[in-house]
């Protein structure tokens, strides 16, 4: 008779999202006869799904921020199940195989980790799974199931949507793909999936939604790394979920120069719900652009913005704004660009602070010169530490940074932090600021309530209690 494992599966930390990551693996775990708990550590303690008859964790770490929060859990988890194998699965795992191999974990999985979740568990069942196994990136097609989401908490505990007027709308995460077919070179991503990405059956999406829907959802958000690697897809589940559900609205996230190339099917996802469109626009900079690999300009950006105002769909920007190319001058024309396009509201006011984040693999490390101001990998940030060959930007980052998080702890609107934030940007040379004007174009926008990003790091301590 098959004797099942008990298993729990953790997610430290996903941007406020209740994870797929979670659900989906679990629901394939159960499938093959496995008991298996899921603990998602932004909202539950690791004793509520893990004891002493716990015989595997897995921990799903999809971000950075994850990462270090998986390292701080792991001496609990061995106190809660000292006799549990350890494993560590996600987009990150594979970056960071050498800082969890000195904290004992044997078993690692990147990439498309699901195949490699069955196998390693049938293995431990059977006892024929080597001690330690070899670190794996699985890239093959996976075979989808609908995640049973009822394992984890509730959507009203994660983060929720916020309109313009102050009301709220509960939350549904879903994604469409995984990977992405693109080689941002500060992107940690690219590592892992190396220009490759995977479809999820829309029948599968759609029915996940259902069910957040059935639940509660009155919004969903889409966690695609670009929800237009594959337009004819995404379109194809927007538009059945507009025919289904007319009052549901969505987010996702795609590429400026995607925006630009697909004009019309911005305008579909406007008719079909679409709120906001987040985008990793990184800098504002052509030159910082072009050393990124952006794959979009300046004006690009101008483009984008026309054509999603036509569309009536706005644009929430993420930045990269401290880079080692990033002058005084150049971060205060950031500034000057945010505020003169009526964006302010628009930018979460970390991402005014963001530092570049190099993982270990990072095509970064790939530009011609960088290692002049980047060093060793470092385990304590979970990345190469570099300096400014400016000190001066490096002492504006710092000071931004514990402004922005101060701020906002405060309850200080976007609008009063960029202020501070454009003052204390030409302190740093001991320059007067000149004054601030703000287009009539700037409004509220609609916004998730998690103002946190996968290369903002706030400490562990605000987000989970093990």
């Amino acid at each position: 008779m098959f004797a099942g494992m008990n298993i729990t599966l953790v997610s430290p930390y996903e941007l406020g999202r209740q994870p797929f990551g979670l659900a989906e693996p679990a629901t394939l775990l159960q499938h093959a006869g496995h008991q298996v708990r899921c603990c998602d550590l932004s909202i539950q303690k690791l004793d509520s799904a893990i004891d002493v008859h716990t015989e595997l964790v897995a921990i799903y770490i999809a971000m950075h921020t994850a990462t270090r929060i998986a390292v701080e859990a792991l001496p609990k988890i061995r106190q809660l199940a000292p006799n549990a194998q350890l494993c560590v699965y996600g987009l990150y795992a594979p970056m960071n195989v050498e800082l969890f191999r000195a904290h004992g974990v044997p078993y690692i999985i990147g990439g498309e980790y699901e195949n490699g979740l069955l196998e390693m568990t049938e293995g431990l069942r059977s006892g024929t799974a080597p001690t330690t196994g070899a670190p794996t990136i699985r890239l093959e097609k996976t075979a989808f199931v609908v995640p049973d989401r009822s394992a984890l908490p509730t959507l009203d505990k994660y983060a929720s949507l916020i309109l313009p007027d102050g009301t709220g709308r509960t939350v549904g995460f879903a994604e469409t793909t995984r990977g992405c077919k693109y080689f941002c070179r500060h992107c940690p991503i690219v590592p892992v999936y190396e220009g490759r990405f995977f479809v999820i059956p829309a029948d599968i999406v759609l029915q996940d939604i259902r069910n957040q829907v059935a639940v509660g959802a009155q919004h969903i958000s889409f966690g695609d790394p670009d929800f237009f690697n594959g337009p004819g897809h995404a379109l194809r589940i927007v538009r059945a979920l507009h025919d289904e559900f007319p009052a549901l609205s969505f987010d996702a996230t795609i590429k400026i120069e995607h925006i630009v190339k697909y004009p019309d099917e911005i305008r579909i996802l406007a008719a079909s719900g679409c709120l906001f469109i987040l985008s990793a626009v990184e800098s504002v900079d052509d030159e910082i652009l072009e050393l990124l690999d952006k794959g979009h300009t300046r004006a690009d950006l101008l483009g984008a913005l026309d054509i999603m105002r036509d569309a009536g769909i706005d644009l929430a920007p993420t930045f990269v704004a401290f880079t080692p190319w990033t002058t005084l001058q150049r971060y205060r024309t950031l500034l000057h660009d945010i505020a003169a396009l009526g964006l302010i509201d628009a930018v979460a006011p970390v991402q005014l602070s963001i530092r570049l984040l190099i993982p270990a693999g990072s095509h970064i490390l790939h530009i011609d010169g960088i290692r002049d101001c980047v060093g060793d990998f470092d385990p304590q940030i979970l990345g190469h530490a570099w300096q400014h060959p400016d000190p001066r930007v490096d002492a504006l980052q710092q000071q931004l940074q514990a402004l922005v998080m101060q701020a906002e702890a405060a309850g200080q609107s976007r609008n009063e932090i960029f202020q501070a934030v454009w003052q204390l940007a030409w302190q740093a040379d001991d320059s007067t600021a000149p004054p601030l004007a703000m287009p009539a174009t700037e409004r509220p926008i609609p916004r998730l309530s998690e103002n946190w990003y996968c290369c903002a790091e706030p400490t562990c301590e605000q987000l989970v209690s093990f």
